[in-house]
């Protein structure tokens, strides 16, 4: 039997608030991003969980409007981008609720990803190590290189030469 079905629909919820939650504040938050929005399409898929309708977007791109897919899942509210279907098949609800609340939920970044990652059967790509005595020395450039003057022969600098011009 596979693993997703084992998930609780409250449990992924909660997961997908803590990882938009913090994708909002993350650096790069384009991973965060896709992995909510590869998991709230496997629940829409499921049947568990439900396209709501059309919102407009509180953060227009480059200075157009533009909607997003209001969809619920357990008792959480989320915006993905929304299909061409979406606009033919949705009602749109015009601008978004700024009173409502998703309930607050305490799960570590961590502890949500695990849940996602297992429902979305996502699998990190492998990354390939030097391993041994040599693996840091071999990799490793110093970002400020100053290279010395012990050992140079022209040490110290002689005057520069200058092309002779007579003054009058």
């Amino acid at each position: 039997m596979n693993q997703k079905t084992h998930i609780p629909l409250n449990e992924l919820a909660r997961a997908l608030f803590t990882i938009n939650r913090h994708a909002k504040t993350a650096p790069e938050p384009k991973h965060l991003y896709y992995i909510k929005k590869e998991s709230i399409n496997l629940l829409l898929k499921e049947k568990r969980a439900e396209k709501i309708g059309l919102h407009f977007s509180n953060h227009p791109k480059f200075s157009n409007q533009h909607s997003t897919l209001l969809v619920k899942v357990g008792d959480y509210f989320f915006h993905i981008p929304p299909t061409k279907e979406d606009f033919k098949e949705l009602k749109h609800l015009g601008e978004l609720d700024k009173h409502y609340r998703n309930p607050p939920a305490r799960m570590s970044l961590s502890q949500a990803k695990k849940i996602i990652y297992r429902h979305i059967d996502w699998k990190p790509p492998k990354q390939h190590s030097v391993t041994g005595s040599n693996a840091r020395s071999k990799n490793y450039k110093s970002a400020c290189f100053t290279p010395s003057s012990l050992g140079r022969i022209d040490w110290p600098p002689s005057k520069t030469r200058r092309s002779s011009r007579t003054r009058f």
